[in-house]
């Protein structure tokens, strides 16, 4: 099962490198991460190599942190060299005070 899941993915992803470099890195998230954490959090944008990622939570920010090298393998190959996950709400709120 293990295999055809990788073999699933490698397709996956290589349909999605030939999207715009600059759409790529979003609509990989939820290859890389899976569809557990896809449910609950969101690729906001990508530059220059960072992928912001909105996440529920602080404890969610955390856990995900923790598993950015994991992330990093798949996303690395769209160019990806960076991953920031933001809480909800609290970057817009920082956008909306500036």
């Amino acid at each position: 099962m293990e295999h055809a899941r990788n073999r699933l993915q490698k397709l996956v992803m290589d349909a999605i490198r030939r999207a715009p470099p600059q759409e790529a890195p979003l609509l990989g998230w939820p290859v890389a991460c899976g569809a557990k954490v896809a449910e609950r959090t969101r690729a906001l944008s990508y530059a220059q190599g960072v992928l912001c990622v909105e996440v529920p939570d602080a404890a969610w920010r955390k856990e995900l942190t923790a598993l950015t090298s994991q992330y990093l393998a798949t996303l690395r190959q769209l160019g990806v060299t960076r991953i920031e996950f933001v809480v909800a709400g609290v970057r817009r709120k920082a956008q909306a005070e500036r």
